[in-house]
């Protein structure tokens, strides 16, 4: 295998320990709950009558994309519905399109998302390269691809386009274009064997139902569509990724060595995790027990929910964190001196805040715009008869919000920004963006049978930013891969373009540069995915850009709350 390049000079070393940009000694932050001001009114429906159905317990994701391209950021929650067979009105996924002022409006009716089916995650790029975004919404059952058609409009193309007749329990996707062709294929993952007619009985009693855990069930493979421009084509086994074993909930796409080819790593449930490289042939080999990544410190494969993958430490070398279940504690894995990747949990207060939490979805973000990628997690059990009998065993938990305080320490500052977000809560999916381009990054959180949550985040201090879309011409369209890496002062941030991460849901693809108190983006260097490196000087603090490739700066606008 290709190996993670370990430090090699001086500056790297000084790199690695945690390097942040100027910031504010004042600078603070807090989490309003905005959601029925901005008119966000998602109440997720689990379909539950009774049988204790095990998708009841996983809850659905949410995802944000800019869904008419006028640079705000719109809102798309995944939801279940009833049953087959039960009686009562069916609900859909729900679209709220941004007014542009930081409000938003009920935009489902009519616009071709409005299908009833159970659903689970949601994955947003543009496939075919047309300058619309396009979405995919996993479902239990048949998952489903719709085509933006323009003007708040959906096609149903999932049967076109060769993705039809593929009946499962899927759950988080994203899309990256591992071939390297300029188009964008897809990864779905899927959980477990079930149906409602193979709904095994379980019970802690034998006499009453209860929620089975992954055990009871054997695992299925995720599936490999590659985008041939006209049809989709299933090569998860030429691939190299046909795994029935696994019983996959998170994925996230990383180019882990920098090898210039995206790869995939892959959170499983009581199953090993899997990190798959990327040969560049078209085929990629499984490398999670070398790397370091596949088990818990005491070599226990644990129940990983949701997965993301950053540069947290400004060290050029990505970090992964895999959420776990209630007594096993997040996964925080960083790179060591050879290449391979040891568990820093055990032992920090990553580990000691964890353990008795149940995660789900995560992700790494500058919540405070200092130049150093912070983690959000939110937390909730899957079986609301735990309350009250298992001592600190809730159903309802507080999330998780570490502020990467440097030197590769993170310090849980949830209970300090903010009572309702800090408040108890079943989540599920998460993911952030700046909804309102006032520069700081929002997030928006779904909870299990209950109303989703949006937070806005008031940012005090003098503390800036740079937002940074890109536009493919010879690579995708989205320049779902690019790398970049920004110098600001004498610390280099790097960031990555991408979908997915984080559990059943994908945050914004631009991109946010914490600056902390300086007034510019001193370096901007992009590898794009098809065509080489691409520099630009002096990106001004406050300010949007849109970078097309080959052309440069192609439009910007100012930052500031509507």
């Amino acid at each position: 295998m290709t190996r993670v390049r370990p430090a090699t000079s001086l500056a790297t070393a000084l790199l690695a320990l945690g390097a942040a940009v100027s910031m504010p000694a004042a600078a603070r932050f807090q989490f309003a709950d905005v959601t029925d001001r901005i008119g966000v009114r998602f109440v997720h429906n689990t379909g539950a009558f009774g049988k204790k159905y095990l998708p009841e317990t996983m809850g659905s994701g949410v995802g944000l994309l800019d869904v008419d391209g006028d640079g705000w950021q719109d809102l798309l929650f995944v939801n279940g519905t009833r049953w087959p067979g039960r009686s009562g009105a069916a609900t859909t996924a729900r679209l709220y399109r941004s007014n542009g002022r930081g409000g938003f409006s009920d935009a489902t009716a009519g616009s071709g998302l409005d299908v009833p089916l159970y659903g689970m995650g949601v994955a947003a790029a543009d496939y075919d390269n047309d300058g619309q975004v396009d979405v995919l919404i996993t479902a239990v059952g048949q998952s489903r691809l719709f085509r933006n058609a323009g003007g708040g409009k959906f096609v149903d193309v999932t049967d076109r386009l060769g993705l039809g007749g593929r009946s499962a329990f899927s759950t988080s996707a994203l899309w990256f274009d591992y071939d390297r062709d300029g188009l964008l294929d897809l990864v779905i993952c899927n959980y477990v064997r079930w149906t409602p007619e193979t709904d095994v009985f379980c019970s802690t009693d034998g006499r009453t139902k209860a929620y089975c855990t992954p055990e009871a069930y054997p695992g299925s493979t995720l599936w490999l569509f590659r985008n041939t421009g006209g049809t989709f084509k299933d090569v998860t086994a030429a691939a190299g990724l046909l795994d029935p074993t696994s019983k996959a909930l998170g994925v996230t796409m990383i180019d882990y060595d920098r090898d210039g080819w995206p790869d995939l790593f892959v959170a499983n449930d009581t199953q090993p995790n899997k990190l798959y490289r990327n040969k560049g042939n078209g085929t990629f080999t499984e490398t999670a027990v070398h790397a370091g990544l596949a088990f818990s410190e005491d070599g226990r494969a644990r129940a990983g929910m949701g997965t993301d993958a950053a540069d947290y430490d400004n060290s050029g070398v990505p970090s992964f964190v895999v959420t776990n279940f209630w007594g096993e504690g997040m996964g925080l894995y960083k790179p060591g001196e050879q290449g391979q990747y040891e568990d820093r949990a055990p032992g920090s207060d990553v580990g000691r805040v964890t353990r008795y939490t149940l995660g789900f979805g995560c992700f790494f973000f500058d919540v405070d715009l200092d130049g150093l990628l912070d983690l959000l997690v939110v937390n909730g059990h899957i079986d609301d008869t735990v309350a009250g009998g298992k001592g600190r065993v809730t159903y309802a938990e507080p999330p998780h919000l570490f502020r990467n305080a440097g030197g590769g320490r993170l310090v849980d500052v949830a209970q300090e920004v903010g009572a309702a977000f800090a408040a108890p809560k079943v989540g599920r999916g998460v993911a952030f963006g700046d909804l309102d381009l006032d520069g700081d990054l929002d997030v928006v959180v779904t909870t299990n049978g209950s109303a989703a949550r949006v937070y806005r985040n008031d940012l005090e201090g003098t503390s800036r930013s740079v937002r940074l879309t890109l536009r493919g011409t010879r690579s995708n369209r989205d320049a779902i891969g690019a790398r970049m890496r920004a110098r600001v002062g004498p610390t280099w941030l790097t960031r990555d373009v991408r979908t997915g991460s984080s559990y059943l849901s994908q945050s914004e693809v631009p991109v946010t540069f914490g600056l902390g108190d300086q007034t510019a983006l001193d370096e901007l260097v992009i590898e794009w995915p098809n065509s080489g490196r691409e520099t630009i000087k002096s990106l001004a603090a406050g300010t949007a850009y849109t970078i097309t490739e080959g052309k440069g700066i192609t439009a910007q606008r100012r930052l500031g709350r509507p």
